[in-house]
């Protein structure tokens, strides 16, 4: 088992090296670099993306040449500043591998419009994802293993039919539309007002004792909660369920049940490691999605600033430090979790070896 965790931590190396240098290309070829949009406002043009891809430049590709149409009234060596200023006075080869470089160092540079580290940005708003991202997905797991197992073990049952028609509903409506909802309800929009609506915490938070601290925070973080959990929870408890039925008829289940094992034995004993593969094998990107994508119309409704929101907002202005630090956390946060589930595997059932099947 050492072996194989050893040859997955030095595949993250060029797995990294790939999607950095791919979304680097990418963003290139993007219009409305950070240079043509300080142009722009020096020019007292919008600060939008579009509108100062329209006067001031064709794309990115500008950036490389140094070609800034509607750049003509300002000084040159006032552009040629500016390009030093972000790093554009490099040509894009040079650019990507003094990024690798201080990337290896863990230094992710400065905000273009911040003015502030990128590294102390993503510290800043890490626990907001973290509180949203564990909690929600832990919470999501412990409600819909057990519900899926036991609608499975109550197929065509009234239970079954009930459960069935509240999970079609969960999943038909988006996570910030029961958020909205919650708001709506429980914080002060027309009828209780039992949540607050802004913020990982309260402005007194220092004040409080550990258990006032704690309930404080869990009770900020109680609707954002409920909103992920019941918007992202349907397909995990179909998908335990349908595991759970599809090894319940295999004919191994019939002949431990011919044994003579209670049907607790068998189901925890026998069906349980082999249908929890596929459910651990969703893991990663569930956990991933929520950690990041998944919550970022949660953070704009209920005023969290996190780090869906920061790159969300840095992709819109092309703080480039911003967008690559963020990518670079949630590509190497992927892996890690993703290698952390083979290894769990493992664990439930004893029979897989990855490293055997390498040879």
């Amino acid at each position: 088992m050492l072996a194989y965790v050893v040859r997955r931590l030095l595949l993250i190396i060029p797995t990294l090296l790939g999607i950095l240098l791919i979304n680097f290309i990418i963003i290139q070829a993007a219009p409305g670099g950070p240079v043509e949009q300080t142009i722009a406002r020096m020019e007292g043009v919008s600060n939008s993306v579009g509108g100062a891809t329209g006067r001031i430049s064709g794309g990115g590709a500008e950036v490389a040449t140094g070609n800034y149409r509607g750049a003509q009234g300002l000084d040159p060596e006032l552009i040629e500043e500016i390009k030093r200023q972000y790093g554009f006075d490099k040509s894009a080869p040079e650019r990507f591998w003094l990024m690798l470089g201080n990337y290896l160092r863990f230094d992710f540079g400065e905000s273009f419009f911040r003015d502030a580290k990128v590294t102390d940005l993503i510290l800043e708003k890490l626990p907001v994802s973290l509180s949203l991202g564990l909690w929600s997905t832990l919470i999501m797991y412990l409600v819909s293993i057990p519900l899926g197992i036991a609608k499975a073990t109550r197929h065509g049952t009234p239970f079954d039919i009930w459960t069935s028609t509240a999970i079609v509903i969960g999943y038909a409506v988006p996570s910030f539309l029961f958020a909205i909802l919650l708001i709506v309800l429980f914080a002060g929009g027309s009828y209780l007002d039992w949540f607050p609506l802004r913020g990982l915490t309260s402005s007194n938070f220092e004040e409080l004792s550990v258990l006032g601290k704690i309930g404080d925070y869990f009770w900020h973080l109680a609707m954002p909660i409920t909103a992920l959990v019941i918007g992202n929870f349907a397909t995990l408890t179909l998908l335990t369920k349908n595991s759970f039925l599809d090894e319940i008829g295999k004919q191994y289940v019939v002949t431990a049940r011919a044994k003579g094992l209670s049907d607790r034995r068998v189901l925890y004993g026998h069906i349980y490691r082999n249908a929890m593969l596929i459910v651990i094998a969703g893991f990663p990107a569930a956990f991933v999605g929520m950690f990041f994508t998944g919550s970022l119309l949660i953070e704009v409704i209920f005023s969290l600033d996190g780090l869906g929101l920061l790159s969300f907002e840095s992709a819109m202005n092309r703080d480039y430090p911003v967008v690559f630090g963020t990518l670079f956390l949630f590509t190497l946060l992927g892996l890690a979790v993703k290698l952390i589930g083979d290894l769990t595997y493992m664990l439930v059932d004893p029979r897989i070896d990855f490293e055997s099947r390498e040879h």
